[in-house]
């Protein structure tokens, strides 16, 4: 099969509204106690708690997150005045569907985000520290 891995997507396939950035935050192997690392680039790994800024969004689907290999922490983009999140956009996004157990012997689909960078909405060129930046 020619597909391997995360399927490449465009941001605004995955946020078509929109996306507001809470926070980043280093993301640890439960197991080892330590950081996690892309399996590919060997880059520490970093989750972006993100709102989809869809108002049809519900539940599980409003907050998701956004994983980025990166040698650092990448940096959010300024706020914006008179919003209480930061809007953002990610770079080279990727979409990696898996089966997750929801109880009781069922399943559904659910979607890992990847990104190799994040940015300012209409900020060409000017992304935060990301894999690609590192190597």
């Amino acid at each position: 099969m020619a597909i391997q891995g995360a399927l490449p997507v465009e941001f605004g396939v995955v946020f078509p509204h929109g996306a507001y950035a809470l926070g980043v935050e280093a993301i640890t192997n439960f197991e080892t106690k330590r950081p996690e690392v892309d399996k590919d680039t060997g880059l520490p790994m970093w989750a972006v708690d993100v709102i989809d800024a869809d108002p049809e969004a519900r539940g599980k689907a409003k907050s998701v997150k956004v994983k980025i290999a990166a040698e650092v922490c990448p940096t959010l983009p300024d706020e914006a005045p008179g919003l209480p999140f930061r809007p953002v956009e990610f770079e080279g996004m990727a979409v990696r569907p898996y089966i997750e157990e929801v109880g009781r012997g069922r399943n559904r689909i659910a979607y890992s985000l990847r990104a190799r960078g994040v940015k300012a909405p209409g900020a060409a060129g000017r992304r935060s520290t990301s894999a690609k930046d590192a190597a």
